[in-house]
This record gives structure tokens, sequence and C-alpha cells, in this order.
């Protein structure tokens, strides 16, 4: 599978945040009964970036662990929730939302808050572009870009819990830190480490010894490539993105 690339209730929430030079993700891949139960509604990653000085992409992946076997859901609004703001932690912040909804997996539409539109099939890995050119959007299966080491963390997890059975983690400092003797914090960095291929066990859905175990599987994702002059507002030159999916129900 091709990498993930450009060339009302809530259900869903992913959070990320920009600076207009940077790049910025966030991950969720372990939800809710409820949320996981509508994989179409279950955003396990939100992205965004610049591409050159005026372009923001915006990328939101659903369907964790993709079969093959699923569309978009016309039935749920997949919205990046895009915040304008002079500095950080500024307290007037002004929301653009960019709402995308599916007919089926040939036919979206993204409204870039009351600025622009566009609409068509985003299956092509060019994307559609709206009339004026500042909004282009693919939509289609694409590799899981996330990188995680399950089985190290698993592993991390059940050394963890052998090493307060065994007293080699302590109570807590007055700074709220635990005291980890040497040997433990050692084998807890190998084990979290992309060089702890070592598993102890094997870890769905991780195979064999993988340090990314997300690299064999798909997900549904949306990418954006939006004009900045479309996001910030007046001179706000930082943006502060979150994503969510919602149905009506």
């Amino acid at each position: 599978m091709k990498k993930l690339a450009f060339a009302g209730a809530a259900l869903g929430l992913g959070i990320g945040a920009l600076v207009v030079t940077h790049t910025s993700h966030a991950a969720d891949h372990l939800d809710s009964p409820a949320v996981a139960a509508n994989p179409m509604a279950d955003i396990g990653d939100v992205y965004a970036w610049m591409s050159g000085s005026n372009t923001v992409d915006l990328a939101m992946t659903v369907s964790p662990g993709d079969p093959g076997t699923r569309h978009f859901d016309n039935t749920v609004q997949y919205v990046f929730h895009v915040n304008s703001v002079s500095e950080f932690g500024g307290s007037n912040a002004t929301e653009t939302k960019v709402i995308c909804t599916f007919s089926d997996d040939t036919h979206i539409q993204c409204w870039v808050g009351d600025k622009d539109y566009v609409k068509g099939d985003p299956s092509n890995t060019a994307g559609i572009t709206s009339a004026d050119g500042k909004v282009r959007v693919f939509a289609g299966r694409r590799s899981d870009p996330f990188f995680f080491n399950l089985n190290g963390f698993k592993d991390a997890v059940t050394t963890v819990e052998g090493a307060i059975a065994g007293g080699m983690i302590t109570s807590a400092s007055t700074a709220g830190c635990p005291h980890i003797d040497a040997a433990t914090g050692s084998a807890l960095r190998n084990l979290l480490t992309e060089q702890a291929v070592g598993s102890a066990r094997t870890h769905a859905p991780c195979n064999g010894s993988d340090v990314d175990c997300f690299k064999r599987l798909d997900v549904m994702a949306i990418v954006l490539q939006v004009d900045k002059s479309l996001l910030n507002q007046g001179t706000n030159s930082i943006l502060g993105v979150w994503g969510s999916t919602n149905t009506g129900s």
C-alpha cells in the first residue's frame, strides 16, 4: 500500500499543533469501545505541516488497521478545527472549521469555513482542486504512517509491573518521580527504543519482532492542502489544529 502523501455528536478526537514553519502530529490508536465500533469515525492520527511558505497541509487518518473493505461513512463529518492566534497561549483564537463529507469513496465535499469549497472525486493521488486553486484534497486508503514499537512498549509495561512487585521501583520522590534502579532503567530504555527488536512476546498487530508494529497496517486518509490565507486571521501566524469526527446521532 502506498504511503500517505499528497502528489451532532463527536465520536473521535485527535489533536495537533502547528507553528507555520513546523510539522506536528498527534496519535490516538486505542479508543473506547463506542468509537472503535465505528472504525470510519475512529481517528488514528491528525497531522499538520507546511508545503513551502503559503500552503498548510492537513491530514487525518481513520479506520486503524483498515482491512481493505471499509469505505468513508456518509453519516460522518470529518472536521479539522484550525485555531488562528497571534502568539502561543493567546486567548483570542479564531476558529476555522475545515469540514469534509462523503456520499461514497469517490464523492467528497469540503468547506474551509465560508471562504472556499471543493467537491468531486478525491481518490486520484493528485487530488481535486477548488475553483480558485486554494484548496486541494485527496482521500483514500494508504499505509499507516504512524511509527509505534508496540512490542517494546508492551514488554516495558510488563517489566515495570515486575519491577514494582520485586521492589526495584519504589515510592515516588517529593518531585513525583518514582525511584528506578539503574538496571531497570537501562532495560526500559532498551525496550522503548527502535533498536529493541528482541521482544519477549509478539503483540498484535506486530509480526514477530517488528520494531514498527504499524508498518503493515493500512488506514483511510483525508489529506488537504489549504492556502494559509484561508486559515490565518489578520496578521496571526500561529495555527493550532485538532480533528474530530461527528455524526447526527
